[in-house]
């Protein structure tokens, strides 16, 4: 592809070709490597415990190349086959827990659901382990920012980090939640908590 400058001159020849890194085998054939793409919203929320939105076929070697022991899926509906397939495939283990999609102002996340996949999180026989719901946004981001208070971050560093998600469809239903989320019964459990939880 040819590149002109603000003067209307061409510059220089640019090859636009995929960005896949190209070796040769043993065989002396080119091969291609694998590309890692991670989830939509993908983040790290602590040692061993990842976010992000649902991941498709393109993000499995992604998956793979962090070793992912764990999925915790925050939606009702089943999971795809496909994904299945790459969870038995892998030795990963799956943890539903269906929590519907609503929008404001009907609003109603089970505070049950939440603790128990909070317990799944916890536990750092999980680990690693990937949150993941839809988009990676409120489900998710509900489950993290209850994590968060049992890691004893601010309120105001909670939301930061759920409207960094969330972005322009933040909800002030989901923040509320996670400010009136009673964490104590997490806060004396048997299980060995992980990362900065077990420093307090």
């Amino acid at each position: 592809m040819k590149i002109e400058n603000s003067d209307g001159e061409i510059n220089k020849e640019m090859n636009l070709s995929p960005l896949i890194s190209r070796g040769t085998g043993d065989d002396g054939q080119r091969e291609e490597e694998e590309m890692y793409v991670p989830p939509l919203n993908f983040a790290m929320v602590d040692c061993g415990v990842f976010r992000s939105g649902f991941p498709g076929r393109a993000n499995f070697g992604f998956l793979q190349s962090i070793g992912i022991r764990t999925i915790v899926y925050l939606c009702p509906e089943p999971y795809p086959e496909p994904n299945n397939e790459f969870l038995k495939a892998n030795g990963i283990k799956l943890f539903q827990f269906a929590i519907e999609g609503c929008q404001e102002p009907f609003v109603n996340i089970p505070e049950e659901t939440i603790r128990e996949a909070l317990k799944v999180v916890l536990d750092v026989r999980n680990h690693p382990l990937l949150i993941h719901c839809k988009r990676g946004k409120h489900r998710t981001g509900c489950l993290v920012g209850c994590l968060r208070r049992l890691q004893r971050w601010c309120l105001s560093s909670i939301f930061d980090e759920y409207q960094r998600f969330a972005a322009a469809k933040a909800r002030v239903s989901d923040q509320r939640f996670i400010e009136l989320f009673d964490i104590s019964s997490l806060k004396h459990s048997p299980l060995p908590l992980p990362f900065s939880c077990s420093k307090r």
